[in-house]
């Protein structure tokens, strides 16, 4: 663990998050590996995750994003998904 690691654990110490709020916020930023570890470590937290990523209306629509910014960007072209792949 480096300095700048111990100290941001001693920031995130001090606001007093939830535990599975600071497990699933590792999971959402952690790399294959250690997904895998905190996957096999907290199965019932990553079902969960899962689940309300999944969940109707989890993500924003990109028209809604993309109007509401337009004083900030130019739209160059606009793409359309053909479909999802998961897994």
């Amino acid at each position: 663990m480096s300095l700048h690691e111990y100290r941001s654990c001693q920031e995130i110490g001090k606001r007093h998050y939830p535990f599975y709020a600071l497990i699933m916020a590792a999971m959402r930023q952690a790399d294959t590996d250690n997904a895998f570890r905190l996957r096999c470590v907290f199965p019932e937290v990553w079902d969960e995750l899962q689940e309300r990523y999944d969940a109707p209306g989890a993500h924003k629509d990109i028209s809604e994003i993309m109007k509401a910014q337009e004083d900030l960007v130019e739209i160059v072209v606009e793409l359309t998904p053909l479909g999802v792949l998961k897994g």
